[in-house]
């Protein structure tokens, strides 16, 4: 849910979203949606309505449930939104046991999980440190392993970049952080 969604992106991380399921093996489908519109200017009702009627339309169409696509929050949602889809489809389809599996990222007291806001930056932290871990596998003059001495820029400051600057930092020096208006230099201790 943002201003900036459009056709071609979605498509794009529709793809990637496919391959990085299948090549873990995660079965959350691979499809990727978005509504255009932006969620900063919206009432807390005016956005329930939208995603309601969003999931309402996905269910339609059963283009969504635990066994065929397993939405997720991205930008301008979260855990309240995901729990308005979860909601909206156990409605729509009673008979579905396995209903409350619908989305990821729904708040623990309707089903969701501890660790699923921070796990995306974190995913992203291992596996940067993996890669730098095994860098001395290749032929470069990229210095082995994370340490104070490495610096870090990160690219984006929502959920994901948050989360992944917050881990980098413990281990390496996080010097900038990008966000859709421009870099900001910052200062980490």
């Amino acid at each position: 849910m943002d201003s900036s969604v459009d056709l071609q992106e979605t498509i794009a991380l529709s793809m990637l979203m496919t391959w990085k399921c299948a090549c873990l093996d995660v079965p959350f489908g691979g499809a990727k949606g978005g509504i255009r519109i932006n969620p900063k200017l919206l009432s807390d009702n005016e956005k329930e309505r939208i995603m309601r009627a969003y999931a309402a339309e996905l269910c339609s169409f059963r283009a969504i449930g635990p066994g065929i696509d397993v939405p997720a929050p991205d930008m301008g949602t979260g855990p309240k939104e995901m729990a308005w889809v979860r909601d909206t489809y156990q409605l729509l389809n009673r008979h579905d046991v396995d209903g409350a599996g619908v989305v990821t990222g729904k708040p623990r007291e309707v089903g969701g999980m501890d660790g699923r806001v921070e796990a995306t930056g974190l995913g992203v932290y291992y596996g940067v440190k993996h890669f730098l871990d095994r860098v001395h596998e290749f032929t470069n003059d990229i210095s082995v392993g994370l340490d104070k001495d490495k610096t870090v820029v990160v690219q984006g400051f929502g959920n994901v970049g948050y989360h992944a600057a917050k881990y980098f930092s413990n281990e390496s020096k996080v010097i900038a952080i990008g966000e859709k208006d421009g870099y900001d230099l910052i200062k980490m201790d």
